[in-house]
């Protein structure tokens, strides 16, 4: 029984430092795990490519276009959406970012194949404009072939600018609600029917989009004002789509477009 007690001793103080190290390296592992699962918030989301946001709203810079960003591009009021940084791209559009397997050596999905009759997509060339649906994609002109010119827009109003500075107010002259938007500055904003909003010392070249809350169509009649720098904007309805109007911008000479 004495001489057993040396050996129970170093058994016992050998199984005490096991136990010691698991209990040290537990606490470690599930925060490792939860570090490598945290998902990455995604700057452009799906939202801004499904109706009614797809039609309504301009996605920040840098996101792939929506329909509504691409037609204000090629109206020139907006500039040339750039091309998605290397996070963007690798996030993509929609959800979260996919946590990066831990296993060394392991194999990522392949990609679904095309189904039958259907033509897989080819690889946009960077800072290239994809055609929204329905367009047809411009074709380069032909060696030697004559390119048409476009005449210049005649500006539906010009004003005096104080310090490259403007204010425009907004009247909702509907019943019905208005969401406009200053690219660049501001989110979607909403004006209710029957009333008005004031956006104070905008810098030029600055543009404004508007739509109806319930997809109607909206008339514009500018008017300036006595005081330097100001411009009234009034909406009103319309049945007649080609009257419509969605969007204005300023130039740095006071040339006010409306399209």
């Amino acid at each position: 029984m004495i001489n057993n007690y040396p050996v129970f001793r170093k058994s016992a103080e050998f199984l005490g430092a096991i136990c010691g190290g698991l209990l040290i390296t537990l606490p470690a592992i599930p925060q490792a795990v939860a570090q490598q699962s945290t998902p990455r918030v995604n700057p452009c989301p799906s939202i801004f490519y499904e109706e009614p946001h797809n039609s309504r709203v301009v996605v920040p810079q840098g996101c792939p276009p929506n329909a509504l960003t691409q037609r204000l591009a090629a109206q020139g009021l907006l500039p040339v959406p750039a091309t998605p940084s290397p996070e963007q791209a690798r996030l993509g559009v929609g959800g979260e970012e996919s946590p990066v397997p831990s296993q060394p050596g392991a194999i990522p999905p392949s990609p679904v194949p095309p189904t039958q009759g259907q033509v897989p997509p080819t690889s946009p060339q960077p800072g290239a404009i994809p055609p929204s649906q329905g367009q047809v994609p411009p074709t380069s002109p032909q060696p030697g072939a004559t390119v048409p010119v476009q005449p210049a827009q005649t500006p539906n109003i010009t004003i005096a600018l104080t310090n490259s500075r403007v204010d425009i107010k907004l009247v909702n002259d509907t019943a019905a609600n208005v969401t406009y938007q200053v690219i660049g500055d501001t989110a979607p904003r909403l004006l209710r029917g029957k009333s008005s909003v004031t956006l104070q010392r905008l810098t030029v070249p600055v543009s404004v989009t508007f739509q109806r809350e319930d997809g109607g169509q909206l008339t514009v009649t500018p008017q300036t004002s006595s005081e330097a720098g100001t411009l009234e904007v009034t909406f009103n309805e319309t049945a007649d789509a080609s009257q419509g109007r969605s969007a204005l911008r300023i130039e740095q000479n006071g040339s006010v477009f409306f399209n």
